[in-house]
Parts: structure tokens; C-alpha cells; sequence
């Protein structure tokens, strides 16, 4: 079956729709050098959207798309979809339940909660929470929002191509985190015949590189620093198709290599991002990335929703 894919015209007009309702999240320069690249390094902050991730875009869209009356909406996520979802169906006055595996981070529920949505947690990682959802729903006048695989999902989350592509117009490459893959999918539509966007996964969680090895979507099993907000143990449809059509060949990084990514963003920057949020600019340090002398890379920072500050980022510094 051909997944088929929003043609560029519905990814504009999902930015149209939600520009005046989501953050132009901004993008910082970060002197190559104190990356340990000969080439100039832009990050996009999507960390700074509301809900304190890209999924913000994609749920405001599907939301804003759904039948007049509907009145209930379900999803299934490791968080950030969860408070997106929970976010934008406040926004519509729709009520919203979220279901969320245990693996989740006990602050994620709780920011699903503040949203006004109800929080269902079950045991397991991301698929045990969605196949709860799908039970639950059954015989319930609710609408499903899916974390990352429909055509809505992914327009909403082009808009961070978009302005990528306003912003940094010369970039060479450009790097995403990618779990199910709706920002993966969403930025390379947007930018496709402009600038390649290579897709970064964990290493245990490599659901895209494990579907394009064997010819289409497959389960895996998903676990690691970074499971709670890329653990999709089977990619989408929608990323696989963009993966295919445009000879993707995803980046894998270790949970090392995520945790230092955060340190050196934390140390750099001060910004303090979730482990998932900087995978992308974990395969940069890791020099899994070719940053050379005149060349500009876009790497996208995904979320940051973390409860706190954690003793593997910042160590205290004697005097």
C-alpha cells in the first residue's frame, strides 16, 4: 500500500492555519569551534515551542481540522504529544484523554494534567500505551490523534522546515531527531529540493534504519536515555515513504553520545534540552557529521521537557 504523502500546498496551508497561534521558535549560531567543527552550526529551537516541543504544531493542526462538534479526542504518547494534544484541545474546548506509558517521566504526566487532559498510564513504552488507547476508544464517540503518523501531523510539523528555510536559506544539511518520524517526515517535505535533512536516531530506538534495512515498517524493541520521547517501536508510514523517496540514510547515536550532547548544550548554551531533544547535535559531536570550513548546519532541538536539572548535566564546579 502507497502511503500518500501532503503535497507542498497542504504544508503551507497548515502554516497559514497555525501561524498565528504557534512560536517562529528561533534558531542560534553556535561557533563551530566550540563544537569541535570547522563549519558554522545554527540550532532551531523547537525546544522553546509551546508545550516545550515541535509536537505543538502538528496536534494544533490535526485539532483544528476535526469535524465540527467533535467533542473528545484520544492519543497515546511518551509526553510531548500528550501535552500538545492536551494544549490544543484546550485551546478548541475539546476533551482530551492521554494515555502514557510508566517509562514516561512522572513530570510529562503531570504536564499533560496541567493542560486539562486525563492522564491514563499504563505499563510498558510507547506501543503498550497506544494499543491501550485503541481499547479504550472503542465505542467512544472520540477522535484518535496520532503521535506521529497521519497526513495532518506531518504538515503541522513542516512548518519547522518552513522556517528553516526562511531563516537559514543557505544551509547545507539539516539534522532532526527522529523517533516515529512526523518531524522527520514534516521538515524533509517542506524542504525537499532545497537542502538534504538527515534524520538521527538512538541507537536503541532505530525504528526508521531497522524499517529501511527490511523494506518497510517493522517492530522493534526500543529502550535507552532517549526512549520516552523517540521510542516509537514502529516508524510510520508517512517517514518511511519520505525516507524512501528521498534516499535517507538515518544517523544512529549511542545514550553516551546523547548525554554529552545535553552537557555541551547545557555548557554552551544554557539551554537544557531532553535527552531525545538532542540527538540531532549528538551525531555532530560524535563527527558522524562532515561540518566542514564555509558550510552552515541546521541541527533542530526537538524538546525539553525534563523535571530537572540532572546531576549528568550540570556537576557542580568547586572553588
Amino acid at each position: 500500500m502507497t502511503t500518500a504523502l501532503p503535497a507542498y500546498d497542504d504544508l503551507e496551508a497548515a502554516y497559514t492555519l497555525l501561524r498565528p497561534m504557534v512560536r517562529r521558535t528561533p534558531v542560534v549560531e553556535v561557533a563551530g569551534g566550540d563544537l569541535g567543527v570547522a563549519g558554522r552550526i545554527l540550532l532551531k529551537l523547537e525546544m522553546l515551542q509551546h508545550t516545550g516541543s515541535f509536537k505543538a504544531r502538528g496536534a494544533l493542526n490535526t485539532v483544528l481540522r476535526m469535524p465540527e462538534g467533535t467533542t473528545g479526542a484520544v492519543a497515546a504518547s511518551g509526553g510531548n504529544h500528550g501535552a500538545a494534544v492536551a494544549w490544543a484541545c484546550g485551546i478548541s474546548g475539546i476533551e482530551a484523554d492521554v494515555f502514557v506509558p510508566a517509562t514516561s517521566p512522572p513530570e510529562k504526566v503531570r504536564r499533560i494534567e496541567a493542560y486539562g487532559a486525563t492522564a491514563h498510564v499504563v505499563d510498558g513504552y510507547y506501543a503498550a500505551a497506544y494499543d491501550a488507547s485503541r481499547r479504550w476508544a472503542e465505542g467512544r464517540e472520540v477522535v484518535a490523534i496520532h503521535a506521529y503518523d497521519a497526513a495532518t501531523i506531518v504538515a503541522g510539523a513542516a512548518g519547522v522546515g518552513i522556517e528553516i528555510g526562511d531563516q537559514a536559506p543557505y544551509a547545507r544539511r539539516v539534522l532532526v531527531p527522529c523517533g516515529g518520524g512526523g518531524l522527520y517526515s514534516g521538515t524533509a517535505l517542506a524542504l525537499r529540493d532545497r537542502v538534504p535533512v538527515i534524520p538521527v536516531e538512538p541507537q536503541r530506538c532505530p525504528s526508521l534504519a531497522s524499517a529501511l534495512d527490511a523494506g518497510g515498517p517493522v517492530d522493534i524493541e526500543v529502550s535507552g536515555a532517549a526512549a520516552d520521547s523517540l521510542g516509537a517501536a514502529r516508524v510510520g508510514d508517512h517517514a518511511y515513504a519520505v525516507a524512501r523517496e528521498l534516499g535517507a540514510a538515518p544517523l544512529l547515536v549511542s545514550d553516551d553520545q546523547i548525554l554529552a550532547a545535553r552537557r555541551v548544550l547545557w555548557e554552551q548554551c544554557r539551554l537544557l534540552a531532553e535527552p531525545g531533544g538532542v540527538t540531532a547535535l549528538a551525531a555532530v559531536l560524535a563527527g558522524l557529521v562532515d561540518v566542514r570550513d564555509g558550510e552552515t548546519v541546521v541541527v533542530v532541538v526537538s524538546g525539553a521537557n525534563h523535571p530537572t536539572i540532572p546531576d549528568d548535566v550540570v556537576r557542580p564546579v568547586s572553588s
